[in-house]
Protein backbone atom coordinates (compact mmCIF):
# COMPACT_ATOMS: atom_id res chain seq x y z
CA UNK A 1 0.00 0.00 0.00
CA UNK A 2 2.84 2.50 0.69
CA UNK A 3 4.57 1.73 -2.76
CA UNK A 4 1.04 2.72 -4.49
CA UNK A 5 1.02 5.71 -2.24
CA UNK A 6 4.44 7.05 -3.18
CA UNK A 7 4.06 6.37 -6.86
CA UNK A 8 0.70 7.96 -6.66
CA UNK A 9 2.32 10.81 -4.85
CA UNK A 10 5.24 11.00 -7.66
CA UNK A 11 2.64 11.26 -10.63
CA UNK A 12 1.22 13.86 -8.90
CA UNK A 13 3.91 16.24 -7.72
CA UNK A 14 6.22 14.99 -10.46
CA UNK A 15 9.90 14.42 -10.76
CA UNK A 16 10.94 18.38 -10.97
CA UNK A 17 9.46 18.65 -7.62
CA UNK A 18 11.63 15.44 -5.84
CA UNK A 19 14.64 16.88 -7.13
CA UNK A 20 13.88 19.89 -5.31
CA UNK A 21 12.90 17.94 -2.51
CA UNK A 22 15.81 16.09 -2.59
CA UNK A 23 18.21 19.21 -3.48
CA UNK A 24 16.59 20.81 -0.24
CA UNK A 25 17.02 18.03 2.32
CA UNK A 26 20.77 17.47 1.39
CA UNK A 27 21.68 21.38 1.70
CA UNK A 28 19.54 21.36 4.96
CA UNK A 29 21.85 18.57 6.43
CA UNK A 30 24.59 20.76 5.87
CA UNK A 31 23.39 23.69 7.47
CA UNK A 32 22.87 20.98 9.91
CA UNK A 33 25.98 20.06 10.22
CA UNK A 34 27.24 23.62 10.12
CA UNK A 35 25.28 24.66 13.57
CA UNK A 36 27.43 21.94 15.31
CA UNK A 37 30.39 22.55 13.03
CA UNK A 38 30.77 26.60 13.48
CA UNK A 39 30.11 27.06 16.77
CA UNK A 40 32.22 24.04 17.89
CA UNK A 41 35.08 25.58 15.98
CA UNK A 42 35.10 29.02 17.48
CA UNK A 43 35.16 27.73 21.05
CA UNK A 44 38.38 25.79 19.74
CA UNK A 45 39.82 28.97 18.80
CA UNK A 46 38.67 31.40 21.51
CA UNK A 47 36.77 31.08 25.42
CA UNK A 48 35.51 34.38 24.79
CA UNK A 49 32.04 34.18 25.25
CA UNK A 50 31.03 37.40 23.61
CA UNK A 51 33.57 36.09 20.77
CA UNK A 52 31.89 33.39 20.20
CA UNK A 53 28.26 34.83 20.18
CA UNK A 54 29.24 36.84 18.05
CA UNK A 55 29.50 33.94 15.65
CA UNK A 56 25.97 33.61 15.90
CA UNK A 57 24.99 36.72 15.53
CA UNK A 58 27.13 37.06 12.48
CA UNK A 59 25.03 34.02 11.33
CA UNK A 60 21.35 35.53 11.55
CA UNK A 61 22.21 38.82 10.28
CA UNK A 62 22.08 38.49 6.62
CA UNK A 63 18.28 37.36 7.53
CA UNK A 64 17.77 41.34 8.37
CA UNK A 65 20.14 42.75 5.87
CA UNK A 66 19.65 40.90 3.31
CA UNK A 67 15.84 39.71 2.80
CA UNK A 68 14.63 42.59 1.24
CA UNK A 69 17.22 42.86 -1.47
CA UNK A 70 16.76 39.01 -1.78
CA UNK A 71 13.40 39.92 -3.08
CA UNK A 72 14.17 41.74 -5.70
CA UNK A 73 16.76 39.90 -7.22
CA UNK A 74 14.45 36.58 -6.86
CA UNK A 75 11.88 38.35 -9.20
CA UNK A 76 14.86 39.66 -11.58
CA UNK A 77 16.40 36.83 -12.30
CA UNK A 78 16.02 32.97 -13.78
CA UNK A 79 14.90 31.08 -9.51
CA UNK A 80 16.66 28.11 -10.79
CA UNK A 81 19.49 29.63 -11.29
CA UNK A 82 19.75 31.95 -8.19
CA UNK A 83 19.70 28.66 -6.19
CA UNK A 84 22.61 26.66 -8.26
CA UNK A 85 24.83 29.74 -7.52
CA UNK A 86 23.29 29.86 -3.94
CA UNK A 87 24.75 26.27 -3.49
CA UNK A 88 28.19 27.22 -5.62
CA UNK A 89 28.83 29.46 -3.52
CA UNK A 90 27.99 27.94 -0.05
CA UNK A 91 30.46 24.92 -1.80
CA UNK A 92 33.29 27.43 -2.33
CA UNK A 93 33.47 29.38 0.52
CA UNK A 94 33.18 25.81 2.86
CA UNK A 95 35.87 24.85 1.27
CA UNK A 96 38.27 27.60 1.58
CA UNK A 97 37.17 27.32 5.78
CA UNK A 98 37.86 23.20 5.71
CA UNK A 99 40.99 23.84 4.40
CA UNK A 100 41.94 26.91 6.61
CA UNK A 101 40.52 24.58 9.07
CA UNK A 102 42.95 21.64 7.58
CA UNK A 103 46.01 23.84 7.88
CA UNK A 104 45.58 24.79 11.68
CA UNK A 105 43.88 21.78 12.75
CA UNK A 106 47.25 20.37 14.90
CA UNK A 107 47.04 23.60 16.26
CA UNK A 108 43.73 23.26 17.32
CA UNK A 109 42.61 21.64 20.90
CA UNK A 110 40.41 18.52 20.65
CA UNK A 111 36.75 19.06 20.31
CA UNK A 112 36.29 18.03 24.22
CA UNK A 113 39.55 19.98 25.63
CA UNK A 114 38.84 23.29 27.60
CA UNK A 115 41.00 25.77 26.29
CA UNK A 116 42.54 27.83 29.20
CA UNK A 117 42.70 31.02 27.12
CA UNK A 118 39.98 33.89 27.98
CA UNK A 119 40.73 35.59 24.30
CA UNK A 120 41.33 34.71 21.02
CA UNK A 121 45.09 33.18 20.49
CA UNK A 122 46.84 35.87 18.42
CA UNK A 123 47.96 32.93 15.86
CA UNK A 124 44.76 31.88 15.47
CA UNK A 125 42.88 35.70 14.76
CA UNK A 126 42.63 34.95 10.57
CA UNK A 127 41.01 31.55 11.40
CA UNK A 128 38.55 33.53 13.60
CA UNK A 129 38.14 36.13 10.89
CA UNK A 130 37.27 33.87 8.23
CA UNK A 131 35.15 31.88 10.14
CA UNK A 132 32.67 35.58 11.05
CA UNK A 133 33.59 36.31 7.06
CA UNK A 134 32.52 33.01 5.61
CA UNK A 135 29.40 32.41 8.40
CA UNK A 136 28.18 35.84 6.80
CA UNK A 137 28.09 35.34 3.41
CA UNK A 138 26.92 31.16 4.04
CA UNK A 139 23.87 33.28 5.73
CA UNK A 140 23.54 35.45 2.28
CA UNK A 141 23.80 32.38 0.13
CA UNK A 142 20.89 30.52 2.27
CA UNK A 143 18.59 33.44 2.73
CA UNK A 144 18.87 33.51 -1.20
CA UNK A 145 18.59 29.78 -1.93
CA UNK A 146 15.71 30.12 0.52
CA UNK A 147 14.07 32.67 -1.10
CA UNK A 148 14.33 31.51 -4.17
CA UNK A 149 13.39 28.20 -3.49
CA UNK A 150 10.02 28.96 -1.91
CA UNK A 151 9.53 31.06 -4.72
CA UNK A 152 10.08 28.37 -7.81
CA UNK A 153 7.62 25.68 -5.96
CA UNK A 154 4.68 27.38 -7.71
CA UNK A 155 6.40 26.87 -11.28
CA UNK A 156 6.69 23.01 -10.71
CA UNK A 157 3.93 22.06 -8.85
CA UNK A 158 0.13 22.91 -9.57
CA UNK A 159 -1.37 24.79 -7.14
CA UNK A 160 -4.33 22.45 -5.70
CA UNK A 161 -0.83 20.52 -4.40
CA UNK A 162 1.03 23.21 -2.94
CA UNK A 163 -0.10 22.13 0.73
CA UNK A 164 1.03 18.77 0.08
CA UNK A 165 4.28 19.89 -1.28
CA UNK A 166 4.95 21.71 0.88
CA UNK A 167 4.28 19.58 4.09
CA UNK A 168 6.69 17.28 2.55
CA UNK A 169 9.55 19.78 2.19
CA UNK A 170 9.09 20.75 5.81
CA UNK A 171 9.16 17.53 7.06
CA UNK A 172 12.24 16.26 5.37
CA UNK A 173 14.31 19.67 5.87
CA UNK A 174 13.12 19.42 9.44
CA UNK A 175 15.02 16.26 9.97
CA UNK A 176 18.22 17.16 8.07
CA UNK A 177 18.48 19.89 9.71
CA UNK A 178 17.60 19.31 13.25
CA UNK A 179 17.44 15.45 13.77
CA UNK A 180 20.20 14.41 11.61
CA UNK A 181 22.77 17.04 10.45
CA UNK A 182 23.49 18.19 14.27
CA UNK A 183 24.38 15.39 15.45
CA UNK A 184 26.38 14.14 12.51
CA UNK A 185 27.91 17.45 12.43
CA UNK A 186 29.26 16.38 16.26
CA UNK A 187 30.18 12.64 15.32
CA UNK A 188 32.54 14.35 12.33
CA UNK A 189 33.97 16.79 14.59
CA UNK A 190 34.72 14.34 17.33
CA UNK A 191 36.82 12.53 14.17
CA UNK A 192 38.61 15.47 12.86
CA UNK A 193 38.07 19.34 13.17
CA UNK A 194 37.72 20.03 9.43
CA UNK A 195 36.02 16.98 7.95
CA UNK A 196 32.58 18.43 8.54
CA UNK A 197 33.29 21.81 6.66
CA UNK A 198 34.46 18.93 3.36
CA UNK A 199 31.09 16.96 4.12
CA UNK A 200 29.48 20.73 3.80
CA UNK A 201 30.70 21.54 1.03
CA UNK A 202 29.59 17.78 -0.62
CA UNK A 203 26.29 18.19 0.67
CA UNK A 204 26.02 21.82 -1.11
CA UNK A 205 27.91 20.40 -4.09
CA UNK A 206 25.17 17.58 -4.86
CA UNK A 207 22.38 19.94 -4.10
CA UNK A 208 23.58 22.12 -6.86
CA UNK A 209 23.65 19.39 -8.86
CA UNK A 210 20.16 18.48 -7.94
CA UNK A 211 18.91 21.68 -9.24
CA UNK A 212 20.54 22.21 -12.36
CA UNK A 213 18.81 18.65 -13.28
CA UNK A 214 15.46 20.48 -12.84
CA UNK A 215 14.25 20.92 -16.62
CA UNK A 216 14.36 25.16 -17.08
CA UNK A 217 10.62 26.70 -16.33
CA UNK A 218 8.92 29.54 -18.17
CA UNK A 219 7.65 32.61 -15.98
CA UNK A 220 4.97 34.48 -17.48
CA UNK A 221 5.76 37.91 -18.72
CA UNK A 222 5.23 40.83 -15.74
CA UNK A 223 3.40 43.21 -19.08
CA UNK A 224 2.90 42.46 -22.77
CA UNK A 225 5.69 43.34 -24.81
CA UNK A 226 4.38 46.62 -25.90
CA UNK A 227 3.41 48.15 -22.21
CA UNK A 228 7.05 46.53 -21.21
CA UNK A 229 9.63 49.59 -19.57
CA UNK A 230 12.42 50.10 -21.81
CA UNK A 231 14.77 50.46 -18.57
CA UNK A 232 13.88 48.31 -15.53
CA UNK A 233 12.89 50.01 -12.49
CA UNK A 234 15.10 51.27 -10.43
CA UNK A 235 16.17 48.55 -6.86
CA UNK A 236 13.97 50.98 -4.75
CA UNK A 237 11.10 51.44 -6.69
CA UNK A 238 11.11 47.38 -6.98
CA UNK A 239 11.16 46.55 -3.02
CA UNK A 240 8.49 49.97 -2.99
CA UNK A 241 6.22 47.93 -5.53
CA UNK A 242 6.49 44.65 -3.01
CA UNK A 243 5.82 46.46 0.10
CA UNK A 244 2.81 47.84 -1.25
CA UNK A 245 1.21 44.98 -2.71
CA UNK A 246 1.45 43.12 0.89
CA UNK A 247 0.47 45.97 2.63
CA UNK A 248 -2.43 47.27 0.53
CA UNK A 249 -3.63 43.24 1.07
CA UNK A 250 -6.44 42.55 3.33
CA UNK A 251 -5.37 39.31 4.44
CA UNK A 252 -1.28 39.02 4.13
CA UNK A 253 -1.24 41.98 5.96
CA UNK A 254 -2.60 40.55 8.99
CA UNK A 255 -1.12 37.27 8.70
CA UNK A 256 2.84 38.34 8.33
CA UNK A 257 1.97 40.98 11.63
CA UNK A 258 0.21 37.89 13.56
CA UNK A 259 3.73 35.81 12.40
CA UNK A 260 6.07 38.29 13.36
CA UNK A 261 3.93 38.19 16.91
CA UNK A 262 4.08 34.26 17.23
CA UNK A 263 7.60 34.56 16.39
CA UNK A 264 8.55 36.95 18.84
CA UNK A 265 6.57 35.17 21.34
CA UNK A 266 8.65 32.22 20.49
CA UNK A 267 11.54 33.11 20.91
CA UNK A 268 10.57 35.09 24.15
CA UNK A 269 9.73 32.00 25.97
CA UNK A 270 12.85 30.23 24.48
CA UNK A 271 15.87 32.59 25.06
CA UNK A 272 16.53 31.06 28.85
CA UNK A 273 15.10 28.00 27.73
CA UNK A 274 19.17 26.50 28.63
CA UNK A 275 18.23 27.87 31.75
CA UNK A 276 15.04 26.78 32.40
CA UNK A 277 16.07 23.34 31.87
CA UNK A 278 18.87 22.75 34.08
CA UNK A 279 17.41 24.68 36.80
CA UNK A 280 13.79 23.47 36.76
CA UNK A 281 13.58 20.85 34.78
CA UNK A 282 17.03 19.25 36.00
CA UNK A 283 18.12 17.75 33.14
CA UNK A 284 21.36 16.51 32.42
CA UNK A 285 23.31 17.13 28.74
CA UNK A 286 22.04 14.54 27.25
CA UNK A 287 18.62 14.89 28.40
CA UNK A 288 18.41 18.28 27.14
CA UNK A 289 19.74 17.44 24.23
CA UNK A 290 17.22 14.52 23.46
CA UNK A 291 14.52 17.67 24.93
CA UNK A 292 15.24 19.69 21.35
CA UNK A 293 14.41 16.63 19.16
CA UNK A 294 10.41 16.76 20.44
CA UNK A 295 9.69 19.59 18.17
CA UNK A 296 11.50 17.48 14.89
CA UNK A 297 9.19 14.84 15.48
CA UNK A 298 6.21 17.35 15.91
CA UNK A 299 7.38 19.40 12.65
CA UNK A 300 7.88 15.71 10.70
CA UNK A 301 4.65 14.51 11.78
CA UNK A 302 2.84 18.13 11.41
CA UNK A 303 4.16 18.34 7.87
CA UNK A 304 2.64 14.85 6.43
CA UNK A 305 -0.43 15.68 8.05
CA UNK A 306 -1.09 19.35 7.36
CA UNK A 307 -2.98 19.30 4.51
CA UNK A 308 -5.24 16.19 5.58
CA UNK A 309 -6.51 18.47 8.53
CA UNK A 310 -6.69 21.94 6.59
CA UNK A 311 -9.01 19.81 4.47
CA UNK A 312 -10.74 18.43 7.30
CA UNK A 313 -11.67 21.46 9.09
CA UNK A 314 -10.83 24.28 7.10
CA UNK A 315 -7.91 26.63 6.28
CA UNK A 316 -9.17 29.04 9.27
CA UNK A 317 -9.78 26.91 12.20
CA UNK A 318 -6.42 25.50 11.32
CA UNK A 319 -4.34 28.79 11.64
CA UNK A 320 -6.98 28.92 15.37
CA UNK A 321 -5.79 25.51 16.09
CA UNK A 322 -1.86 26.73 15.81
CA UNK A 323 -2.63 30.31 18.05
CA UNK A 324 -4.43 28.38 20.27
CA UNK A 325 -2.29 25.12 20.56
CA UNK A 326 0.72 27.31 20.79
CA UNK A 327 -0.31 29.40 23.77
CA UNK A 328 -1.93 26.46 25.91
CA UNK A 329 1.79 24.70 25.02
CA UNK A 330 3.28 27.64 26.25
CA UNK A 331 1.56 28.10 29.53
CA UNK A 332 1.81 24.86 30.13
CA UNK A 333 5.42 24.39 29.93
CA UNK A 334 5.80 26.99 32.02
CA UNK A 335 3.79 24.77 35.19
CA UNK A 336 6.10 21.79 34.50
CA UNK A 337 8.72 20.36 35.90
CA UNK A 338 9.59 17.23 34.12
CA UNK A 339 11.14 16.79 30.97
CA UNK A 340 9.28 14.19 29.28
CA UNK A 341 5.90 16.01 29.63
CA UNK A 342 8.11 18.86 27.94
CA UNK A 343 9.10 16.57 25.51
CA UNK A 344 5.50 16.25 24.47
CA UNK A 345 4.67 19.71 24.30
CA UNK A 346 7.28 20.61 22.14
CA UNK A 347 6.41 18.26 20.23
CA UNK A 348 2.31 18.68 19.55
CA UNK A 349 3.95 22.95 19.26
CA UNK A 350 5.96 22.39 16.53
CA UNK A 351 3.02 20.13 14.96
CA UNK A 352 0.66 22.79 14.73
CA UNK A 353 3.20 25.49 13.83
CA UNK A 354 3.75 22.87 11.11
CA UNK A 355 0.17 23.51 10.33
CA UNK A 356 0.69 26.91 10.12
CA UNK A 357 3.70 26.90 7.77
CA UNK A 358 2.52 24.37 5.19
CA UNK A 359 -1.19 26.47 4.75
CA UNK A 360 0.39 30.14 4.95
CA UNK A 361 2.98 29.46 2.42
CA UNK A 362 1.19 27.56 0.21
CA UNK A 363 -1.54 30.47 0.07
CA UNK A 364 1.33 32.88 -0.37
CA UNK A 365 2.55 30.72 -3.79
CA UNK A 366 -1.00 30.68 -4.68
CA UNK A 367 -2.57 34.40 -4.26
CA UNK A 368 0.88 36.70 -4.97
CA UNK A 369 1.80 37.51 -8.35
CA UNK A 370 4.46 34.96 -9.87
CA UNK A 371 6.58 38.77 -11.14
CA UNK A 372 5.91 39.66 -7.34
CA UNK A 373 6.47 36.89 -5.83
CA UNK A 374 10.29 37.04 -4.40
CA UNK A 375 9.94 40.61 -2.98
CA UNK A 376 6.44 40.13 -1.27
CA UNK A 377 7.68 36.69 -0.05
CA UNK A 378 10.73 38.28 1.57
CA UNK A 379 8.78 41.54 2.77
CA UNK A 380 6.52 39.02 5.06
CA UNK A 381 9.66 37.09 6.09
CA UNK A 382 10.95 39.82 7.18
CA UNK A 383 8.35 40.61 9.69
CA UNK A 384 8.47 37.17 10.57
CA UNK A 385 12.34 37.19 11.52
CA UNK A 386 12.78 41.00 12.46
CA UNK A 387 10.55 40.28 15.74
CA UNK A 388 12.73 37.45 17.08
CA UNK A 389 15.97 39.68 18.46
CA UNK A 390 12.98 41.71 20.08
CA UNK A 391 11.66 38.48 21.46
CA UNK A 392 14.90 37.45 22.70
CA UNK A 393 15.69 40.93 24.57
CA UNK A 394 12.27 40.94 26.23
CA UNK A 395 12.82 37.01 27.63
CA UNK A 396 16.01 37.95 29.26
CA UNK A 397 14.03 41.05 30.56
CA UNK A 398 11.36 39.17 32.31
CA UNK A 399 13.78 36.51 33.59
CA UNK A 400 16.04 39.73 34.95
CA UNK A 401 12.83 42.11 36.18
CA UNK A 402 11.02 38.64 38.19
CA UNK A 403 14.06 37.53 39.86
CA UNK A 404 14.34 40.56 41.76
CA UNK A 405 11.28 40.46 43.72
CA UNK A 406 9.96 36.20 43.44
CA UNK A 407 11.95 33.27 43.72
CA UNK A 408 14.66 31.87 40.65
CA UNK A 409 12.66 29.18 39.71
CA UNK A 410 9.48 31.18 39.48
CA UNK A 411 11.67 33.88 37.44
CA UNK A 412 12.57 31.29 34.79
CA UNK A 413 8.81 29.73 34.75
CA UNK A 414 7.88 33.09 34.05
CA UNK A 415 8.41 33.73 30.34
CA UNK A 416 6.34 30.99 29.63
CA UNK A 417 3.65 32.25 31.49
CA UNK A 418 3.81 35.60 29.48
CA UNK A 419 3.77 34.07 25.73
CA UNK A 420 1.80 31.58 26.54
CA UNK A 421 -0.85 34.40 27.96
CA UNK A 422 0.21 36.84 25.28
CA UNK A 423 -0.52 33.87 22.46
CA UNK A 424 -3.98 33.69 23.60
CA UNK A 425 -4.90 37.70 23.29
CA UNK A 426 -3.09 37.29 19.57
CA UNK A 427 -5.62 34.34 18.49
CA UNK A 428 -8.48 36.66 20.02
CA UNK A 429 -6.81 39.86 17.50
CA UNK A 430 -6.56 37.31 14.58
CA UNK A 431 -9.71 34.43 14.28
CA UNK A 432 -12.15 37.12 12.78
CA UNK A 433 -9.31 38.20 10.47
CA UNK A 434 -8.02 34.50 9.27
CA UNK A 435 -11.23 33.02 8.42
CA UNK A 436 -11.27 30.37 5.88
CA UNK A 437 -13.72 32.48 4.07
CA UNK A 438 -11.40 35.35 3.38
CA UNK A 439 -8.85 32.87 2.77
CA UNK A 440 -10.83 31.33 0.43
CA UNK A 441 -12.25 34.19 -1.31
CA UNK A 442 -8.04 35.98 -1.38
CA UNK A 443 -7.68 32.52 -3.60
CA UNK A 444 -10.64 32.99 -6.08
CA UNK A 445 -9.53 36.70 -6.72
CA UNK A 446 -5.35 35.55 -6.71
CA UNK A 447 -4.05 36.18 -10.84
CA UNK A 448 -4.11 32.40 -11.40
CA UNK A 449 -7.49 31.15 -10.61
CA UNK A 450 -8.39 33.97 -12.60
CA UNK A 451 -6.36 32.60 -15.43
CA UNK A 452 -8.17 29.32 -14.91
CA UNK A 453 -11.43 30.25 -15.18
CA UNK A 454 -11.22 31.89 -18.34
Amino acid sequence: MSTSNTAADQKRLGGSYFKLLSASTISNLGDGIAVVAYPWLASAITRNPLLISLVIVVQRLPWLLFTLPAGVITDRHDRRHLMVISNAARVALTVVVAFAVLGKQGNLPGPDAVADAATIINTDLVLYLLVLLATFLLGIAEVLYDNSAQTFMPSIVEADNLERANGRLWSTELVANTMVGPPLGALLVAVAFSLPFFVDAATFAVSAALVLWIAPTSRPAADPPEQQPTEPPSWRADLAEGVRWLWGHELLRPMAIILGVMNMLFVLSASTLVLFSQEVLDTTATEFAILGTGGAVGGVVGGWTASNISQRIGPGPSLWLTLLGGGLSLFITGLLSWWPAVWLLFGFSMLVGTLWNVITVSLRQTIIPDRLLGRVNSVYRFFAWGMMPVGAILGGAVVAITDTFTTREFALRMPWFVAGTLHLVLFAFAAPRLTTAKIESARLEAPSASLAKS
